[in-house]
């Protein structure tokens, strides 16, 4: 993946405090979203969009669904990012991705499924929404702690009613050079659109969301707006943005850093400190907040901390091999 390491420094006046964050709901009932233009006048347009979602809080932390880690500061989680589409610098799609257009969107699924169709904006919003706190862990040896807002993919996958010959599923990216400049650009290198796939058991379990917010509100369009996936146990590359195509299938799916190295992006690439990527190790990791003088280094966890939830769907294989 990315090769440019630059860890980012927010100054502590623009971090929201974690009291302030869990006492959101509250605050939002009594301002109104009659406050909202308000609130909002003075954000950069690429802030505008976001507004607050209605959720469950964080499920029961012996099925994953939360920890008691400390979160990772909004800005870091937004200012630091990979989003291929919108330029290979950790800064340019927040720059950027503004440009993009979500709304009207839809999602694509077909394939090996009874019920092939789509769903709009307003089919995607209205699942019923919980909050999982996940650790997000980056095959570049950074890491994150966030607290997404989604629905397990299981129950968007339930809707089409998959049939017994599909063993994977595969997911697109949006592609529209109009507005993502990272994709005509001389020096990209991926062929676009972006393509991921996850086994359908993986696919399935319920730790696999569909994220469409983040800090109570929705997703920033640097962040996968207005849709995206999250398969903690995975390097985040395997978590796509901005869907628009699903497809079930009976062979695995062709994905795009497997296109592009093999030997250093594999098809499973769940988090594993006992195999490390060909150019770095992957025994630790940098916990952002992080800077020079205080890298905030910390040991991998197997499965990125899910083991216990996860390890059952790797039983008998060799990691080093499918990895």
């Amino acid at each position: 993946m990315a090769s440019r390491f630059k860890i980012p420094h927010i100054a502590s006046s623009e971090i929201t405090s974690e009291t302030a964050y869990f006492n959101r709901r509250e605050l939002i009932k009594v301002a109104g979203m009659a406050a909202v233009p308000t609130a909002l006048a003075g954000c950069s347009s690429a802030e505008s969009a976001e507004t607050p979602l209605d959720f469950a809080a964080a499920g029961d932390a012996g099925a994953g669904f939360t920890t008691s880690e400390a979160l990772t500061p909004e800005g870091d989680v937004k200012s630091y990012c990979n989003f291929y589409e919108f330029g290979t610098d950790k800064g340019d799609p927040a720059k950027y991705a503004s440009e993009m257009t979500t709304d009207p969107w839809s999602i694509e699924v077909d394939g090996m499924v009874n019920k092939p169709g789509k769903l709009n904006l307003e089919d995607i919003m209205g699942f019923e929404l919980e909050e999982r706190i996940y650790r997000f862990r980056c095959v570049e040896a950074w890491s994150m702690v966030v607290p997404w807002i989604g629905f397990p993919l299981y129950k968007l996958l339930e809707k089409f009613e998959p049939t017994s010959d599909a063993k994977y599923v595969e997911f697109r990216t949006l592609y529209r050079r109009s507005e993502m400049r990272g994709t005509r650009s001389f020096t990209n290198i991926i062929d676009w659109p972006y393509r991921e796939g996850l086994r359908m058991d993986e696919a399935m379990h319920p730790l696999t969301l569909m994220a469409v917010g983040m800090y109570g509100k929705t997703l920033p369009n640097q962040n996968g707006a207005p849709i995206r996936l999250v398969v903690p146990w995975k390097y985040g590359f395997k978590s796509i943005k901005s869907v628009v195509q699903i497809r079930l299938t009976s062979k695995q799916p062709d994905t795009s850093w497997q296109a592009l190295a093999a030997s250093e992006y594999g098809f499973y690439s769940n988090v594993n400190p006992e195999v490390d990527h060909p150019r770095w190790s992957q025994r630790y990791e940098r916990r952002l907040p992080s800077t020079l003088l205080n890298p905030n280094r910390i040991p991998t966890q197997k499965f990125n901390g899910y083991e216990e939830q996860v390890g059952a769907l790797y039983a008998g294989m060799d990691l080093s091999k499918y990895y």
